[in-house]
This record gives structure tokens, C-alpha cells and sequence, in this order.
């Protein structure tokens, strides 16, 4: 039996392991059920014959390693990064089932990480456990990295990466996920934009007060929310001084790598409800702005009373919280004193600035060989696949090219609708075989090449 029927065959172990996962809560944001978790995937890595170890820096959440070394090519290594946290399952009432339950209804299975990132994560354990089962051996050196701290930020990575770089050491990196498309087209993603994440604050007064009182008392509410309006225009661009400056734009091969990527505006607006994007964008103009779009989102609002009926109180303090989406070029470190600045001219001088985390962007070259050999597994499993310049969302690419200068690409099974990061989270059974069909393409082509 060849490794693709072994696939086949075995679908039943590849989702019961699964299932076993999504039931271990990891939770990085709470630290629940993170040792558990880490030591969980260190013994299914184990039982599928890869031999595997648990690292550490300090008292952080540690990084679960997994390491084959090929007979047949030991001079090439194909790295799988993944993590098995997940976010925060929160509001239960809205799951249909409870969020750790790894409940199957028909072509799905639904659970928090079922998705995002366990589902993805078990596709190349399998891949890798299908070789060793059908040939005794992998077609090159195989390692894994799963970390606990991705949803998180990956606060730590820089330093596992620094500390084990000859231990990471590898010819390229399969990223830990990737999106399916509405019409079952795997979207291999060659980058991954960065991100900076702050928190601004005013605050008036020792405590709420009153709201007669606003004819004496400042409100601060007020005053972030003029402080906010300056930072960018009603059409998304950002009005921060020098924000592009070391922006270069998207090449030709870039270009045309967009313009010929299928994007269904009309689905897309469907799923979530909504008439019109960002400046009214549409066509080819909105798949740029996917791909290399900077943002400036307000992920959360608070102040004074937000519960339900009235109450009349002026806010002592107000708070918001933003992350803004950076393209290639943009140093998280830059941008940071670019806002201050920005605030600073503006005369908000009392706003203050707590910054949770930046990750520089990163891509790789669509002419890299190891772009075609994944493409070719892709087409090869799932009959057609699209090339992406990058994806619209961040992880911590950046540090992986820096510190191992390997290529990095996305490709996987989560169903670009599979409300990852909401409730009923799920990833669907078919793309699971898909993509373990596909790791295990790219591990036969890359050990040739």
C-alpha cells in the first residue's frame, strides 16, 4: 500500500486524534491547559513514530519538537511550523455544542482549534506517519515546531528561534496553515503582512462621575475618540506621517500573480453580511488591498457604562485598542514612534501609548523552486490551486526567515469560512484528507529536488 491509500484508509485514526486535541483546552490568552496541551502533542507525535521533545525558555509556554532524520535524503530538511494554542472560546452561549467537544455533524468537525491550528497541525503529523508506515522511511529530513504562544502574539518565538537555530536549521518551512476557498481551491500563501498592536488610554478623572457634570468635568471618551479620528481617513488610508515611506510597490510578478487570483466579492460580502468594502473598493483594487493593504482597525472600544438600559455616568477613563496591519518594509519598531509622534503634533500629548506586540511582514519570491513543488502537490491533491502574494492576516514569518533564511509557505485545509477565531469553529473532513494527501506530495517532491 502506497502512502495516499494509507491516507485513505486511515482517516478514521487521523480524526480521532484530532477530536483528542480540540477536547485538550490550550488556551495561551488564559494560560489554560497549555502543559497539558504541549505534552498531549509530544506523545501523538511520538505515537506516529516521530521522535519528539519538549523545549524551554524560562516560565513561558514551551515549544513541542519533532525531528525525522531520512535515509534516502538526509542532505535536505523540510520544516513543518504549527501551534497548538487557540483563542479563547468566549461568548460560549453562541457555540452550538460546547467549545472543547470535538463534535462531528456530517462533513465537519466542530471545536475551538479544529481549524485553527490542531486540524492544520494532525494533516502533517499523518502525512509524515503515512511515509513511515508504507516505505519505513520519510523522502527528507523532517522537523517540527509547534509553539504555544501564537495566538498570542508569539511573544517568545524570537528567542526559541535564537537559542535553537542550529537545532531549526532547514531548507524551507511549511507554514501552519492555509485557506480553502468557496470552490475547494487550496490558496498557497508565499507571505504574511505584520502586525502592531496598542492600546491607547485617557485618563480625567480618579473616578466616573455623574454625567451632570460634563459641563465642568472633561469627558475622556470624547477625547480619544478625537485623538483616533486623526489617524487615518474614512477610505482606510493612514494619515500617520512617513506611515509608507519605506514601502516599495507590488512588482509586476506580483501584479499578475493578483490579478489572476479568483476572488468572489459577491460571496465574500454575503458571508458576512455586509453591501460595500472599505472606500467602496471592488475588483482588483480590493485583492491588492488583501494582499498589500496597510490597516489601522479599531479592535475594541471602552468606556463608562456599556451594559444594558441606561445610566448616566461620566467616564473617569477611556481606553482603545487598535492593531495596524504592516506590509514588507514597515518596522514595527518605526511605525511605533511614527504614532507617538503623530499624536504628539497633534497635541494629544496626555493619550497614552501601551504597546502588546509588533511581527515585521515577510514574503518569499514566487521564483523560489520550492514555490512550483508546492504548487504541484497542491494540483496534484485537490485538481487546481492559486498562488497568493501573501496573506491579509500575520504570523510570525518574519522571525523564521530572519533567523533560518528559508523560504515559508501556507498551505492547508482551513475552509476560508470555517469561523476560525468565532464561535462554531470548525474544519471540514474532506480538506483534512485533501491536505494530508498534499503534505506528504510536497514532502515526495521536495526530497527529490
Amino acid at each position: 500500500m502506497n502512502a495516499l491509500k494509507h491516507i485513505d484508509t486511515h482517516m478514521d485514526d487521523l480524526i480521532s486524534e484530532l477530536q483528542t486535541l480540540i477536547r485538550q483546552p490550550s488556551v495561551s490568552a488564559k494560560n489554560e491547559g497549555i502543559e497539558e496541551c504541549a505534552k498531549l502533542v509530544k506523545k501523538i507525535l511520538e505515537k506516529s513514530g516521530i521522535k519528539s521533545e519538549i523545549l524551554r525558555i524560562g516560565n513561558v509556554a514551551p515549544i513541542v519538537y519533532g525531528e525525522i532524520k531520512s535515509k534516502k535524503n538526509p542532505n535536505k530538511t523540510l520544516m513543518f511550523y504549527n501551534h497548538y494554542d487557540v483563542q479563547p472560546a468566549e461568548p460560549f452561549d453562541l457555540w452550538d455544542d460546547p467549545p472543547f467537544s470535538g463534535k462531528i455533524k456530517g462533513n465537519k468537525i466542530f471545536g475551538r482549534g479544529s481549524s485553527d491550528d490542531k486540524g492544520e497541525l494532525i494533516t502533517r503529523i499523518k502525512a509524515v506517519e503515512a511515509s513511515l508506515k508504507t516505505t519505513g522511511d520519510v523522502p527528507c529530513n523532517i522537523k517540527f515546531v509547534i509553539e504555544g504562544e501564537e495566538e498570542t502574539g508569539s511573544a517568545h518565538i524570537d528567542q526559541y528561534l535564537k537559542k535553537y537555530k542550529k537545532k531549526f536549521a532547514c531548507d524551507g518551512v511549511i507554514w501552519e496553515f492555509g485557506y480553502v476557498d468557496s470552490q475547494n481551491r487550496p490558496i498557497i500563501g508565499l507571505g504574511m503582512k505584520g502586525l502592531l498592536y496598542v492600546e491607547l488610554s485617557v485618563k480625567e478623572s480618579i473616578r466616573d462621575a455623574h454625567s451632570s457634570l460634563a459641563v465642568l468635568i472633561k469627558n475622556p471618551a470624547w477625547r480619544l475618540l478625537e485623538a483616533v479620528q486623526t489617524l487615518r481617513d474614512s477610505h482606510g488610508r493612514i494619515l500617520i506621517k512617513d506611515w509608507y515611506k519605506e514601502v516599495i510597490p507590488l512588482s509586476k510578478t506580483d501584479l499578475k500573480i493578483i490579478s489572476q487570483e479568483p476572488f468572489d466579492e459577491q460571496s465574500f460580502k454575503k458571508e458576512f453580511g455586509i453591501k460595500s468594502f472599505v472606500g467602496d473598493m471592488h475588483g482588483l483594487d480590493a485583492k491588492k488591498a488583501l494582499v498589500g493593504g496597510a490597516t489601522c482597525n479599531i479592535a475594541g472600544l471602552l468606556s463608562g457604562y456599556t451594559g444594558n438600559g441606561a445610566k448616566t455616568v461620566l467616564p473617569g477613563e477611556a481606553l482603545v485598542k487598535i492593531d495596524f496591519r504592516l506590509v514588507p518594509k514597515m518596522d514595527p519598531k518605526k511605525q511605533t514612534l511614527r504614532l507617538r509622534k503623530h499624536l504628539k503634533s497633534k497635541g494629544f500629548e496626555d493619550v497614552l501609548i501601551k504597546v502588546f506586540h509588533g511581527e515585521a511582514a515577510a514574503r518569499t519570491n514566487p521564483s523560489e523552486p520550492f514555490v512550483s513543488q508546492v504548487k504541484e502537490a497542491a494540483d496534484q491533491s485537490f485538481g487546481k490551486s492559486i498562488l497568493n502574494v501573501s496573506n491579509a492576516g500575520t504570523g510570525p514569518m518574519h522571525s523564521f526567515v530572519k533567523f533560518l533564511n528559508a523560504p515559508c509557505i501556507s498551505v492547508g485545509s482551513t475552509y476560508m469560512f470555517a469561523r476560525i477565531h468565532s464561535p462554531n469553529e470548525f474544519a471540514r473532513i474532506d480538506l483534512l484528507k485533501k491536505t494530508t494527501k498534499c503534505i506528504y506530495l510536497i514532502m515526495e517532491k521536495f526530497g527529490k529536488d
